[in-house]
């Protein structure tokens, strides 16, 4: 009886434990990231899509993405109405960074899946992919370069 109870009190130990409760890695592309270039190729041009009167982010955490972007003279000038912002939830495996967009200013991009590359350099993360939106006629390559925002 006393062996049968401290089998019992064992095992309700053990399940009770968190295994969460281990250091998790942290995982080199958590973090908030500003846009430091951008371009697109579209057929057979490729041109700048970085605007230096604007600045964006992107915030990334263990699960979700999210970026805004908006003007830096406070709404004064022609700048003022390019405001984006959206989010949604992404995969990792090595470098594949695949975005599932559930959020956007546009609702034509919602609930679309984006496949990227990534590259981490120092500070600096590289996305590389191919934004493809058959009902709105958009198919196009696009690298951005980010820099870590510190703390």
């Amino acid at each position: 009886m006393k062996f049968a109870s401290a089998i019992m009190l064992t095992a309700v130990i053990i399940v009770s434990c968190d295994v969460n409760t281990a250091p998790k890695t942290p995982v080199p592309l958590v973090g908030t990231w500003q846009l430091i270039s951008a371009t697109s190729t579209e057929k057979d041009s490729t041109f700048s899509t970085f605007n230096a009167n604007t600045r964006m982010i992107k915030i990334i955490n263990e699960t979700h993405f999210a970026f805004f972007n908006h003007d830096l003279n406070q709404g004064k000038d022609a700048t003022a109405a390019s405001f984006t912002a959206g989010g949604g939830t992404y995969t990792l495996a090595d470098s594949a960074y695949t975005e599932h967009l559930q959020y956007f200013i546009d609702r034509a991009w919602e609930d679309h899946k984006f496949k990227f590359t990534v590259k981490i350099h120092n500070d600096t993360l590289t996305q590389s992919g191919v934004e493809k939106l058959e009902n709105l006629g958009i198919d196009r390559v696009i690298v951005e370069k980010y820099v870590r925002v510190k703390q």
